[in-house]
């Protein structure tokens, strides 16, 4: 008599399970893709908050320059408005600019300048040669307010310098407060 064969069941995985497995993985997949992403997005965004301090830090650095040399008397180094023609600063937020004649950021001097860049090393990887790149700042402005404080009889000013930058799909910004006094 012959003896029945016992089926053996097969080994191995179902198509159900590897388009299950498929679906999970890609999912985790994209999830990497995205996180990615947002990585680039935030270096980017690092590297546009430092040039959005350092320009504010420019701003103040050009008015204690000129305040403590003498090329502005302190009625000046305010902003210039309908009750304040002999201010030098503007209030409004100004795109970024070459500094004018005046050797200031951020004045009237300024109005019609050539936009502010930054120099990056060209193809050949050095700095001061023909081929060197310039990255326009056309996605930053930069407001500077003054304002006397009160309690110190016009010797003591304000100033706070906001820097407003567009990176990704975000508006941000940077401020800078700091102080002149009349002496």
């Amino acid at each position: 008599m012959r003896q029945a064969k016992k089926r053996q069941a097969a080994k191995g995985f179902t198509l159900l399970e590897t388009m299950i497995s498929l679906v999970v993985l890609g999912v985790g997949v994209l999830g990497l893709c995205a996180m990615l992403a947002d990585s680039l997005a935030y270096m980017q965004s690092s590297q546009d908050a430092f040039i959005a301090q350092q320009k504010a830090e420019e701003a103040a650095e050009a008015i204690y320059t000129a305040k403590y040399t003498n090329n502005a008397t302190f009625a000046q180094l305010s902003n210039n408005s309908a009750g304040n023609p002999a201010g030098l600063f503007l209030s409004t937020p100004q795109p970024l600019l070459v500094p004018g004649a005046d050797g200031l950021v951020g004045t009237v001097a300024d109005a019609g300048g050539t936009p502010a860049y930054i120099v990056y090393p060209g193809p050949d990887g050095k700095l001061g040669t023909a081929d060197d790149i310039k990255q326009s700042l056309g996605a930053f402005t930069r407001t500077i307010t003054i304002t006397a404080v009160p309690g110190y009889t016009n010797s003591l000013n304000q100033v706070v310098i906001t820097v407003n930058y567009i990176t990704g799909k975000f508006n941000r910004s940077y401020s800078l407060t700091t102080y002149v006094s009349a002496y």
